[in-house]
């Protein structure tokens, strides 16, 4: 067996209510007096934050509510951030909310912790020194962020840059279904896809795919797939969301270690350039990236379509776009748009995408086959039609 290594979120903990009690929780784990909660408006304003902020109050926490993250959260939004929250003498983070807010509140840890700036922090293990105690409670079901080493950022106008260094790692990831009751169909099946593109590309990953992130692949794109359409048809279906934020955590614990490739890749840009989000995105170029690896993943790809049910007969060809054309059916069943012209992208606008894909050579080098530019552009092409 080839040698490996494995790592992940030492604590992990899914209950319906887990919010509802947060500030017992911490203390379970934690001391200190002030916590750093690192959210979004919408989510502040809607009140969703509202019985985690007093239960925190009630174990003794003194909060401060950092509600600036927006999606693709650009370097000026991470640098805010960290400052209110030094300023404030944080001795503990809280990512609460989507991705944004969990990469946004990695950041603002390691940024607390030392005196390294975050320019220097871009690429791989560049991160230098500790950082504050962290933990993280997700809000979607779809970027695993909770249980990643991997932040990503907008450094300058389009470009998205990432930091991806084991002090990124949360001490805790808190699983609260009740929290994902009220995303929207659209946005539950958008992160839900994403969270099955990380469990697809792990399996596939060219580099340190392995046994551990294999087994927790094939459970998460299980688990995704089974609840999915139930989770979009009944907001409410606790079994359902429970289901899709295991499954999303499980993806997240597999591409931390077996990193994904050329679908994410892809997906970047349109959110750099055409703010698609990122769910969408993937979903978007998901089937035309996993043809063109087919010619080496097609066994990887039929694997995969037996874990979600498809027939086990016929050539390993066949099984594997049979695979492809069933996630391209769930993603129409789900609601989600299937064309780059549905979100504004035309043919003038496929060399710059292009070219922008280019730039992610962090996740390319994972992709199963080699993926160049005028690869880039003919699978842009085709997810145009």
């Amino acid at each position: 067996m080839q040698a490996f290594s494995f790592q992940t979120v030492p604590h992990i903990a899914l209950e319906a209510g887990l919010a509802r009690r947060l500030g017992a929780v911490l203390r379970e784990r934690h001391a200190g007096a002030r916590a750093c909660v690192v959210t979004d408006s919408f989510l502040h304003r809607s009140g969703a934050l509202e019985p985690a902020l007093a239960s925190l109050a009630t174990a003794g926490w003194e909060v401060l509510v950092i509600d600036d993250v927006i999606a693709d959260p650009p370097d000026e939004v991470v640098l805010a951030a960290a400052q209110r929250a030094r300023g404030f003498g944080a001795e503990l983070v809280i990512g609460l909310g989507g991705g944004s807010s969990m990469d946004v509140a990695k950041l603002v840890a390691v940024l607390c912790g030392s005196d390294q700036p975050l320019a220097e922090m871009y690429g791989v293990n560049k991160v230098r020194g500790a950082r504050l105690p962290l933990v993280q409670i997700p809000t979607t079901a779809g970027t695993g962020s909770e249980v990643t080493p991997i932040a990503i950022v907008t450094t300058g106008k389009t470009t998205k840059s990432g930091v991806v260094a084991p002090q990124l790692y949360a001490d805790a990831a808190l699983l609260d279904p009740e929290l994902t009751v009220g995303l929207p169909p659209a946005a539950t099946a958008a992160t839900g896809i994403d969270a099955m593109v990380h469990a697809i590309e792990a399996y596939t990953s060219k580099r340190l795919k392995n046994p551990l992130s294999d087994h927790l692949a094939c459970k998460a794109l299980q688990l995704l797939c089974a609840n999915l359409l139930p989770a979009c048809r009944n907001g409410a279906d606790l079994d359902a969301r429970s289901a899709m934020l295991l499954g999303a955590m499980l993806a997240g614990q597999a591409f931390a270690n077996a990193p994904v490739g050329g679908v994410h890749a892809l997906a970047y840009p349109l959110g750099g350039i055409f703010h698609v989000p990122h769910g969408l995105s993937n979903a978007l170029v998901l089937p035309h990236v996993l043809r063109f690896n087919a010619r080496v993943a097609a066994r990887d790809y039929a694997e995969l379509g037996s874990v979600v049910g498809l027939s086990a007969q016929g050539s390993i060809e066949a099984r594997a776009e049979a695979f492809i054309a069933y996630l391209e059916q769930l993603a129409r069943d789900a609601g989600l748009q299937t064309s780059l012209r549905a979100v504004g992208v035309s043919d003038e606008d496929v060399p710059r995408l292009a070219a922008d894909a280019m730039l992610q050579q962090r996740l390319l080098m994972n992709n199963p086959c080699p993926l160049e530019e005028r690869d880039a552009v003919a699978i842009y092409r085709r997810a145009l039609a």
